[in-house]
C-alpha cells in the first residue's frame, strides 16, 4: 500500500535536499571575500605578490564576465579578448591623447568595448555553435589587426605605452593613491565587487533564469515564447561590459596596452579559467583564474614550455573532472 503524504511534505523535503547546498555555497562565498578582502596582508608569506593578487582579480573578472555568456546561457565566444582589449586601449589612449584622467578612462574604456559587442552581437544573434564561435574570432581579430598596424597612434607592435594612471579626481577632491600597489589592488578589489554583484543579481533575476531556460533547452524555450536572440545578444553584451570592464583595468595595473590581449589565444585564455575553474558555478571563474595566474607565473619563471603544463591541466580536469575544480570541491561538501 502506498503511504499518503501529508500536504506540503514534498516540499518540505526539496527544500530540506537543497539547504546542505545553499549553505555550502555561502560558506564558500563568505571564505573567498575573506581571503580577498586580507589577501595583500598574507600573499607575500605564500611566496607571491601584490601585482599578482591584482592579476588574479582582473582576469578572475574577465573569465566571470566571459562565464556569463558561457556557463549560464550556453553560447561559447572566442572574440571575448577583443573587448578585453578595446578596455585597455580605450583608458590608455584616453589618458594619453584625451583627458588625464584614471575614471574617465575606465568609463571609456568600457563604453568603447560595450559598444562594439552591441554591434558585433547583433550581427552574430542568429548563429549558434560553431558557427557563432568562429565569427566571434574573426571579429576578434579584425580589431587585432587594426591595433596591430596602426602603428601612429596605438604603438603597433610594441604596444601604447608612455602613459600611467592618473589620481583620482572626484571633483571635489583630488586622491593620489593609486601609485601604491597595495592600495590599487583595493581599487581593482571594489570594482570587482561591484561587477560581480551586478552579476549576481542578474543571473537571479527572471531575466537570468530565461538565460539558464536557454541553455538547457533552446527548443522549448522558444516554444515558451522567449525571444532567444534578443536575451542571447544581451547575455554578449552584458558578458563583454564585464570583459572591457577587467581589460581597462588591466592596463591600469601595467601602464601598458598590449595588442596581443586583443588576440583569439587571450580568448582561450579566458575559456580556459572558465572550464577549469567550473562554468557552471559563480565563483568557478575565479577559481580558475587563481589557478591559471598562479601557475603561469610560477612556471613561466622556470620553463618556456609552461603553456604545456596548462595545457595538461587543462586536458585531465576536461577529460576527468568536466564540472571543474570547483565542481569537484562542492560535490565533496555534499557527500
Amino acid at each position: 500500500m502506498t503511504a499518503i503524504e501529508e500536504p506540503g511534505s514534498a516540499g518540505r523535503r526539496a527544500a530540506t535536499s537543497r539547504t546542505p547546498g545553499a549553505a555550502v555555497h555561502l560558506l564558500l562565498t563568505v571564505l573567498i571575500w575573506i581571503l580577498l578582502a586580507t589577501m595583500p596582508l598574507w600573499i607575500d608569506r605564500v611566496g607571491g605578490y601584490t601585482n599578482l593578487a591584482t592579476r588574479v582579480l582582473v582576469t578572475g573578472l574577465a573569465a566571470t564576465g566571459l562565464n556569463f555568456l558561457l556557463g549560464f546561457t550556453g553560447v561559447l565566444s572566442f572574440g571575448h579578448a577583443a573587448y578585453f582589449g578595446l578596455g585597455a586601449y580605450g583608458v590608455g589612449l584616453t589618458i594619453r591623447y584625451l583627458v588625464p584622467s584614471t575614471l574617465l578612462g575606465i568609463l571609456v574604456g568600457v563604453g568603447v568595448g560595450t559598444l562594439a559587442a552591441v554591434v558585433i552581437g547583433f550581427l552574430i544573434r542568429k548563429l549558434r555553435g560553431v558557427y557563432f564561435a568562429m565569427v566571434t574570432i574573426a571579429f576578434g581579430q579584425v580589431f587585432y589587426f587594426i591595433v596591430y598596424r596602426w602603428n601612429a597612434v596605438t604603438g603597433g607592435d610594441d604596444g601604447l605605452s608612455g602613459w600611467r594612471r592618473q589620481p583620482l579626481d572626484l571633483g571635489f577632491a583630488r586622491i593620489d593613491i593609486l601609485g601604491d600597489q597595495t592600495a590599487f589592488y583595493y581599487f581593482v578589489l571594489v570594482w570587482f565587487a561591484l561587477a560581480t554583484a551586478a552579476m549576481w543579481l542578474l543571473l537571479r533575476s527572471p531575466f537570468g533564469h530565461t538565460l539558464i531556460a536557454i541553455r538547457e533547452n533552446e527548443r522549448r524555450a522558444r516554444f515558451l515564447g522567449i525571444p532567444v536572440e534578443q536575451h542571447i545578444w544581451f547575455s554578449f553584451v552584458v558578458s563583454a561590459f564585464f570583459a572591457s570592464l577587467a581589460g581597462t583595468l588591466y592596463a591600469l595595473l601595467n601602464n601598458f596596452a598590449d595588442p596581443h590581449s586583443l588576440r583569439w589565444d587571450k580568448s582561450g585564455e579566458f575559456v580556459i579559467m572558465a572550464v577549469l575553474g567550473g562554468m557552471r558555478s559563480f565563483w568557478g571563474p575565479l577559481l580558475g583564474a587563481a589557478i591559471f595566474v598562479v601557475l603561469q607565473d610560477y612556471a613561466s619563471s622556470r620553463t618556456e614550455n609552461w603553456m604545456s603544463l596548462i595545457g595538461i591541466l587543462f586536458v585531465l580536469v576536461v577529460l576527468f573532472f568536466p564540472r571543474g575544480v570547483l565542481g569537484i570541491l562542492g560535490r565533496r561538501a555534499l557527500t
